[in-house]
């Protein structure tokens, strides 16, 4: 005889099945499942096409913030002071233009120049590319910014690693350097190459610094001994407002330690991807996020201002980097 408890139990179970069907309940579990699952493969599918949308605009848009960057210029100031002077004194800044071209025959940048109205202009070299293009080397761009300023603004020509690649590699290239100066001399530019000179009615001494090419070498740094650059242009003169125009940015200790109240340097580009807080990204020398890569630098009361250049060359690319003009406002 079965317990009050058993036949209960048993009346319930018989009552469920008779008035639910089980198989079909679990038909309807099963099938809810299969949706279940479909509406998660739909969703992964267009998750996925979310994720393409995105990378698309993400690509896009670096595309043409590259584009802008690398076709135009903004213009950036920099403060200095000094008790060298009697009055104050404004320079513009030009390096790395490498052959660019901002409007017809460069009158955008020319303009901008000229708006500025400078008491002189110190360029910080690699005007051009010493590669050849279609068997030539393509100097003319530089040249013209450089003659056409000169027409109306003192202007002081430092060397970069490209100027001296060709002045010195006479095998390859003949003697196109000493027809590139010439050119630049008779518009009036001033080229130095290892020399100073005095601005007139100022007590401002110009100095050119020109390296050998082992100091642009990539990846490996040269080290720079203290006599290297009294070897090079003799000794800086406390008694000037020193200038120097040393191409690469690397060295700037060591021309701070020779003297030079104001470095104007190039060369890195700005680090070519300029990213928030870390700055520029990779050098020419392949070191990745350098210390130097443009702006104002400071050691003591030493100053270098640090262009960040005007075009490219081999990674054409600029990116959250645009070209600059760079103004110094010396200020007595």
């Amino acid at each position: 005889m079965k317990s009050p408890q058993v036949a209960l139990g048993t009346f319930f179970v018989c009552t469920f099945q008779k008035s639910y069907n089980v198989s079909k309940l679990y038909v309807t579990i099963a099938f809810a499942g299969k949706m279940f699952n479909l509406e998660c493969l739909i969703c992964e599918r267009f998750m996925w096409i979310y994720v393409l949308i995105f990378l698309l605009i993400f690509i896009l848009a670096c595309v043409g913030v590259i584009y802008h960057d690398t076709h135009n210029f903004v213009v950036r100031y920099y403060d200095v002071t000094t008790d060298k002077l009697d009055k104050d004194f404004t320079f513009v800044l030009l390096s790395d233009l490498h052959g660019y071209v901002f409007g017809q025959d460069n009158d955008r940048l020319i303009k901008a120049i000229n708006d500025i109205s400078p008491d002189a202009v110190l360029c910080a070299g690699d005007m051009f590319t010493a590669h050849p293009i279609d068997g030539e080397i393509r100097y003319q761009a530089g040249l013209n910014v450089l003659t056409s300023l000169a027409a109306k603004f003192p202007v002081y020509a430092g060397n970069g690693n490209h100027e001296h690649k060709i002045k010195t590699f006479t095998g390859e290239f003949g003697n196109l350097f000493d027809r590139y100066r010439s050119k630049l001399n008779k518009a009036g530019v001033i080229t130095l190459e290892d020399e100073s000179v005095v601005i007139p009615n100022t007590n401002i001494r110009i100095t050119g610094l020109d390296l050998e090419h082992d100091y642009f070498r990539k990846v490996v740094k040269k080290e720079m001994d203290d006599d290297c650059i009294p070897r090079h242009v003799g000794h800086s003169d406390s008694n000037y407002f020193q200038v120097l125009i040393a191409h690469n940015p690397q060295y700037f200790p060591n021309y701070a330690k020779w003297g030079a109240d104001l470095t104007v340097s190039g060369h890195v580009h700005g680090g070519i991807i300029r990213l928030p807080i870390l700055g520029g990204v990779i050098s020419p020398a392949i070191a990745l996020f350098p210390k130097y890569d443009g702006g104002k630098f400071v050691i003591g009361n030493k100053t270098m201002i640090l262009s960040r250049g005007l075009g490219t060359h081999s990674i054409h690319v600029r990116m959250f980097n645009p070209g600059e003009v760079v103004v110094i406002k010396v200020h007595a």
